[in-house]
């Protein structure tokens, strides 16, 4: 009896073994949570990064991104505040300046990984004829009577950030500060355009290019706000390995590929 019961553990830990065996070709280099990356991003990267982690995760068995998007302000808060996050995408140098004042990134990973524009748009059924944004243009006058614009927190959203700026050195920041409709996020200053609730919105040129709802109406000259770049690195305390696997990704032609297709300049 006891030589049979013997012979049974030896044939389970033998299949066991056998299945072990074909198993690891198909979980790559780890399984389970220890291959899944947090993904803290910029809203306005949702679409491209969407599609980027899908492909990754289709070349690479075992390895998946699971990201979160938000305002990169609020996600760099949640992620000095301790929250587990192993990659951070962010659409200003600010708020990455102000995680690796903290010691919250691996300094050695960061790079700036994409450029943008801002523009401005209108609910796609709009007559307002287009706007030359130049020095001196007055954006009280295209807002009409009672409209407000439709931005990005410019307190501490990074699209909204932008435009205050740009607007400040155009000369109309002091017509529009007071008619302003401050969203949490670039999206949701898109959203508001797009159900006509504003008249006009400044968002980023790869927003407006996603949506059949709004149009372009103006295009903020380069030289009227600092760069448009969006910084990446991998976050201190994360999994940092298999972060720079991920972050090396993010270099290759068929992520340049994606970016390009929603409108980012890949800067690398």
């Amino acid at each position: 009896m006891e030589s049979g019961k013997r012979m049974l553990r030896l044939l389970v830990a033998a299949v066991l073994v056998v299945i072990g065996a074909a198993l690891d070709p198909l979980m790559g280099d780890g399984a389970g949570a220890e291959t899944d990356l947090l993904l803290f991003a910029a809203a306005s990267t949702t679409n491209a990064i969407t599609d980027i982690g899908a492909l990754y995760a289709a070349r690479n068995p075992g390895r998946r991104i699971t990201p979160s998007f938000a305002s990169s302000s609020t996600l760099a808060k949640q992620i000095e505040s301790g929250a587990p996050a192993d990659v951070y995408l962010s659409a200003n140098r600010k708020w990455m300046d102000f995680l690796a004042d903290k010691d919250r990134i691996d300094k050695a990973s960061r790079f700036d990984l994409l450029r943008n524009r801002i523009v401005l748009i209108a609910p796609a059924e709009s007559t307002l004829a287009p706007i030359s944004v130049a020095p001196g243009f007055s954006m009280a006058a295209a807002l009409g009577t009672d409209g407000r614009l439709a931005v990005g927190d410019p307190d501490h959203v990074p699209a909204g950030i932008y435009g205050r700026k740009a607007l400040e050195n155009l000369g109309s920041w002091d017509g529009v500060q007071d008619r302003l409709a401050p969203m949490k996020d670039v999206r949701a200053a898109l959203v508001l355009v797009e159900r006509g609730e504003a008249p006009l919105g400044l968002v980023y040129a790869t927003d407006a290019a996603i949506s059949s709802k709004v149009r372009v109406v103006g295009t903020f000259p380069d030289d009227s706000h600092p760069p448009i770049a969006y910084p990446v690195a991998a976050v201190a305390g994360g999994k940092v390995a298999e972060a720079a696997h991920f972050l090396e990704f993010l270099r290759t032609p068929s992520a340049r590929a994606v970016f390009e297709k929603y409108g980012f300049d890949v800067r690398q």
